[in-house]
């Protein structure tokens, strides 16, 4: 996190909020955004799909889907592939140091939002409001655990459904930084924001 702060801080300088020219500057912030989908896809397993011919998987000793099959594609998987991904179990940005994988239906081997015709229609503005807002966030305040929490005590456990999300809460505590803080006065709708807030994650909501 200190990493990305201070690529954040360093870009925006002394404005009072990232601005939306700022997200293009901010290479290591898509990296991070990459490594969570590819680790936390919002679905494990994309809408269904049913072939239209039939084809085989897997080589000589895979399997043969024969046309109208429903198939059910687990991107949870695939992104933790390890004969896609080095360490597949260890959040690590820099794996998109070199490379040009993208989620955006080019690369199969990370699909947080589908590929094809029935490639997810929301993805654009999704990206743009999950960098734009995480941006803000760590632009303008540092955070800590509450209550003496250390890091080794949060669980990582995730619950499985339609979607996934924590099993138990992320509950952080916001330390203003030496900004004008507009993004928490516009939620917020007052002056100041309270430094001692405590807000909770559930997947990708915020809850104040």
């Amino acid at each position: 996190m200190q990493k990305l702060q201070a690529e954040i801080r360093s870009c925006v300088g002394k404005k009072p909020k990232v601005g939306t020219n700022d997200i293009a500057k901010l290479t290591y912030l898509k990296m991070v955004v990459k490594e969570t989908l590819r680790m936390h896809p919002a679905g494990p397993l994309l809408i269904p799909r049913e072939t239209i011919q039939q084809c085989k998987i897997g080589g000589n000793n895979g399997y043969t889907i024969y046309p109208k099959t429903r198939v059910l594609v687990n991107v949870y998987a695939i992104g933790r592939d390890p004969n896609n991904w080095k360490n597949p179990h260890v959040f690590y940005p820099e794996r998109f140091e070199d490379n040009n994988i993208d989620f955006k239906g080019n690369h199969f081997e990370l699909l947080p939002f589908g590929a094809g015709r029935r490639i997810c229609p929301g993805l654009a503005m999704a990206i743009g409001t999950i960098e734009f807002t995480l941006a803000n966030l760590l632009y303008c305040f540092d955070w800590e655990l509450p209550g003496g929490m250390k890091r080794e005590d949060m669980s990582m456990e995730e619950q499985g459904g339609i979607t996934i999300h924590k099993k138990t809460p992320l509950q952080l505590v916001p330390i203003k930084y030496n900004c004008q803080v507009l993004l928490a006065a516009v939620i917020l709708g007052e002056d100041k924001f309270p430094s001692s807030s405590v807000l909770c994650f559930v997947s990708s909501t915020v809850i104040i």
